[in-house]
């Protein structure tokens, strides 16, 4: 422990670095990995015809700061999906490995709660790895541009997700309960002599 003081600026930037790891921000966002996917069926196409089943899991992240004014990290949430289209008179199966890439922001807060702000990607940011199962679901995915309108529905799923109350609740680290948690642990609970 060091004995050695320095001024309130130096101080935040350390407890930032310090309390705001790639680690600790990683260790978070695997709380989703192992979880299922599990869409549709949606109705997509001219008039909503085709419907779009999708079952998943998603994987382990990885990442890694990218900055430090403000900290902030790049972290790639691989998901793996299995998804069919049903025309009515043909299933066509496909299997896609999907990268997610967010950005992920630790900002401070007036009533010193450190907001972790996830950004979620765009759809030309989404990776997609494409597998038809079979000649026909090969030739659909060409003529549909089927890796495009996945990228757009995954941007659009995860920019959805990242806004609901839960995710948004999960992303506030409160130092100040922290702080007063801890200064309670410290505090006699009793009347004893000191």
């Amino acid at each position: 422990m060091s004995e050695e003081l320095i001024d309130y600026a130096a101080w935040g930037e350390r407890f930032f670095a310090t309390a705001v790891t790639a680690e600790r921000v990683l260790s978070g966002v695997n709380a989703l990995a192992g979880r299922p996917i599990d869409v549709g069926p949606l109705g997509v196409g001219p008039g909503r015809i085709a419907k779009v089943t999708a079952t998943g899991t998603i994987g382990t992240a990885t990442g890694e700061r990218v900055g430090s004014g403000p900290v902030a990290f790049r972290v790639e949430l691989p998901v793996d999906l299995r998804f069919t289209i049903d025309f009515g008179m043909d299933k066509q199966r496909f299997d896609a490995g999907v990268t997610v890439p967010l950005v992920i922001t630790a900002r401070g807060r007036e009533d010193l709660a450190i907001v972790l702000e996830v950004t979620p990607p765009t759809a030309e940011e989404v990776v997609v790895d494409l597998t038809a199962q079979g000649l026909r679901a090969a030739l659909t995915s060409r003529v549909a541009n089927m890796e495009g309108e996945l990228r757009r529905f995954v941007a659009k799923y995860v920019a959805r997700e990242v806004g609901k109350p839960a995710v948004e609740q999960a992303t506030v680290i409160d130092v100040a309960g922290a702080i007063d948690g801890a200064a309670a642990r410290v505090v006699p609970r009793t009347e004893e002599p000191a």
